[in-house]
């Protein structure tokens, strides 16, 4: 029996919990970034730029996620915000969105397990790499196989543990800084003394700006709400919860945590040690603060490469239903899975993961820089496509009042999201570490254009799919 025969047309289905939604978005966003890379962005903004920039990092997420709420609980699709762009931007730009968000997510799962696997040598040292990483993506496999809930209720798990590591983190950490609890050596409780020692700036306003790209990076992964809506419960209520939880939690767990941080470690001290959290638990006494925090990033790789395969294979499965990937990836087996894209997502993933052994400083790269891009347009799109639904339902007659989720004060909020998150892929040409993702991804989103318009739009002009797919009746039938 082949691929194709084992699978039947069953539609994906609505089985996910707003408890699901929830931590599939922080699944997607708490990672290494937050437990390896912190210490970077507070030795080169300084404590009170740190904590500036996940602010405004953190505002640019909420922006962005009050757009995508009005448009998933209106159209709650698992293509998300690839749909939107199609239908409400363009088509040629939905499938070279689609192509590069799909193509990110999949390098993402190979950066993941590559990044466990070395992790797991910390135990076993004498171990290949490469056996933990065939472990890992068998076990996600098998999960993501199983079902929409069996994937979530392990997300669900991955993530409590990330938040639970964070949480203990900030009271003792918080506990120490102030005092409460006595440091090992004798070290005098800091209070906030790190925080006045080098003023607000130290490196100035360019420092600033870098690492708030590294930062909003960082928050990306929240998107992952409207790709999981095509399968929540009821999601004219769960996503607008899922969304404000998601939203508030975050930069509660983020900010509090670089808060603690920078209280902690000097600002020179701090970027030139590999996890600071781990720093902090041993200066506090934790036995075995290590080996700790490693089991907690482990869980934080695992869950953010389950939450990239998740979203990958779903994107990929909306985009053979609108007929730009091969229609074989439209079958979904009996438990309601998208198993062909899942398996051809998977494939991707390991080549990728080839590419880490033996191409690591070239082809590695080149994907990897693809792959930042990915969700960066991603959230450039969700911005432009509220604004274009919006002015299209009222052209066409609609009632802002019929929409069930509304992103407030329109067009101001959603333009000033559009901003900022342009100006966040531009300043990418200023930061010489991620200038490689515009070199590629441009090149990279033409090919796609190229693509589309010279063999994609014939095949579904025959379809009778056409530039504009979405009339008011079907949104009114979506909305009401």
């Amino acid at each position: 029996m082949n691929l194709q025969e084992s699978s039947t047309t069953h539609e994906l289905k609505r089985t996910m919990k707003t408890r699901h939604l929830f931590m599939i978005s922080l699944g997607g966003v708490i990672g290494s970034g937050l437990f390896l890379g912190s210490g970077y962005t507070i030795s080169q903004a300084g404590p009170m730029g740190a904590i500036l920039s996940y602010i405004v990092g953190g505002f640019i997420m909420f922006l962005t996620m009050l757009c995508l709420g009005e448009l998933s609980v209106a159209m709650p699709v698992s293509g998300s915000f690839q749909t939107y762009t199609t239908k409400f931007i363009g088509p040629g730009t939905g499938f070279a969105l689609g192509w590069l968000y799909w193509l990110g997510w999949s390098v993402t799962v190979a950066l993941e397990l590559l990044s466990a696997g070395q992790l797991m040598q910390r135990w076993f040292p004498h171990s290949p790499v490469w056996i933990w990483c065939a472990i890992f993506a068998i076990v996600l496999f098998s999960l993501n196989a199983l079902s929409a809930r069996a994937f979530g209720e392990t997300e669900f798990w991955f993530s409590s543990i990330k938040i639970f590591a964070i949480l203990a983190f900030i009271l003792l950490g918080g506990a120490a800084m102030f005092g409460f609890i006595h440091m090992k050596g004798g070290q005098a409780a800091p209070f906030l003394s790190n925080f006045t020692a080098h003023g607000l700036l130290p490196h100035g306003l360019t420092a600033l700006i870098i690492t708030m790209i590294t930062v909003n990076f960082s928050f990306q992964g929240t998107e992952l709400i409207g790709i999981a809506a095509g399968e929540s419960e009821e999601p004219e209520k769960t996503i607008p919860k899922s969304i404000k939880q998601t939203v508030w939690r975050t930069l509660f767990f983020f900010v509090l945590a670089i808060f603690v941080l920078a209280s902690l470690i000097p600002m020179k001290q701090a970027g030139v040690v590999e996890s600071p959290f781990v720093v902090v638990f041993d200066s506090i006494g934790i036995p075995y603060a290590a080996d700790l925090m490693n089991f907690v990033i482990l869980t934080a790789l695992l869950s953010v490469a389950n939450s990239g395969l998740y979203a990958a294979t779903r994107m990929l499965y909306a985009m053979s239903k609108e007929k730009m990937a091969d229609a074989r990836l439209t079958k979904v087996n009996k438990q309601g899975v998208p198993f062909n894209a899942l398996v051809l997502t998977i494939g991707i993933a390991l080549l990728s993961l080839l590419s880490g052994f033996f191409a690591e400083e070239t082809v590695f790269v080149w994907l990897l820089s693809i792959a930042g891009l990915g969700a960066q347009v991603g959230w450039i799109s969700i911005t432009a496509s509220q604004i274009a639904f919006r002015r299209k339902f009222i052209r066409e007659g609609g009632k802002v009042e019929d929409l069930k989720f509304k992103t407030p004060f329109f067009p101001v909020l959603p333009i000033i999201g559009l901003v900022l998150n342009c100006l966040v892929l531009t300043s990418l040409a200023f930061d010489s570490e991620q200038r490689l993702a515009l070199y590629l991804g441009i090149p990279f989103v033409a090919a796609c254009y190229f693509i589309y318009h010279f063999k994609i739009s014939k095949k579904r002009e025959h379809n009778g799919l056409g530039e504009q797919e979405l009339n008011l009746n079907e949104n009114k039938k979506m909305i009401i």
